[in-house]
């Protein structure tokens, strides 16, 4: 890819994650079209059409015109939905963006995956292999909301391959705002709560950001990155915690104090992503 998209669509942008990477993509110049289910949330201060993406023509509609998407639209996390939905209707809707970027002629497609096809949720029975976890832990679904990203980036793969359009798929660790981090404190005493994900998260800002890396990285194929913060949710060290509660894992390298046991090294290296935000600069009174 050689000039950056200036036309994005933003889908599942009255999310979490929605609502910040429209914003911060605004706030970089581009021009966005901002689409989900639900009625346009507050503070989206762009064109937003209301459209489901499990109906392949309204997806075709909706990206028409667009050089790139960044595709945050799906079912979430588990348990939210019955098992045998969250997997249809998140393949589905990957499937259709996936294969409406391809009849249309994007430049790019970055699109959400998740931390869960590395093997979450860890616990005493089911530990890490090594640590930190990097992107060859992967793929354990351990869910099917995790199987519904093992099998989309397997469709991307293949996509992108028949059309030649750069994909990137950013397997977001748990995402942080402002509100989130006033439940911080909660959880140090208890050393187990966290460790399902091996104590990782990723501030809101730094996943829109991100999104916006991946757009104007000069990729090639379809690549996967593991987007988390440079620290744990947690005050003790890292090396800790590991110890106490994953005492027989394998530990990689050297842990400096806080190092997250989730690596971006890839994120930095691929999209030239760098955490910027994070819970250690004070959380919210």
């Amino acid at each position: 890819m050689t000039t950056t998209p200036a036309h994005i669509v933003v889908t599942g942008a009255a999310g979490k994650a929605g609502r910040a990477a429209v914003a911060d993509l605004l706030e970089h110049g581009y021009q966005v079209l901002a689409t989900d289910l639900p009625a346009a949330p507050d503070g989206i201060d762009t064109a937003y059409l209301r459209a489901d993406l499990t109906d392949h023509g309204q997806v075709v509609d909706v990206l028409a015109g667009a050089d790139a998407v960044v595709h945050l639209a799906n079912i979430p996390a588990p348990g939210l939905r019955p098992a045998a939905r969250t997997l249809t209707e998140n393949t589905t809707m990957n499937a259709h963006v996936f294969l409406a970027a391809q009849t249309l002629g994007l430049r790019k497609v970055v699109w959400a995956s998740s931390e869960t096809t590395l093997g979450l949720a860890f616990g005493p029975d089911a530990p890490p292999r090594y640590a930190p976890v990097d992107e060859d832990h992967y793929p354990y679904p351990e869910s099917t909301y995790a199987l519904s990203k093992v099998l989309s980036e397997t469709m991307a793969e293949h996509i992108s391959t028949w059309s030649g359009i750069p994909f990137v798929g950013l397997r977001f660790s748990n995402i942080f705002t402002d509100e989130d981090y006033r439940r911080v404190p909660t959880f140090q005493d208890d050393v187990t709560a966290r460790m399902w994900n091996l104590w990782g998260y990723i501030d809101v800002r730094d996943a829109a950001a991100s999104c916006r890396n991946a757009l104007e990285a000069d990729t090639t194929g379809s690549v996967n990155v593991i987007i988390a913060g440079d620290d744990t949710i947690m005050e003790r060290p890292s090396a800790e915690l590991l110890s106490e509660v994953f005492p027989d894992v394998e530990v990689r390298g050297d842990l400096t104090e806080h190092q997250t046991l989730l690596s971006n090294a890839r994120a930095r290296r691929l999209i030239g992503f760098i955490p910027r935000h994070g819970w250690r600069r004070g959380v919210p009174a």
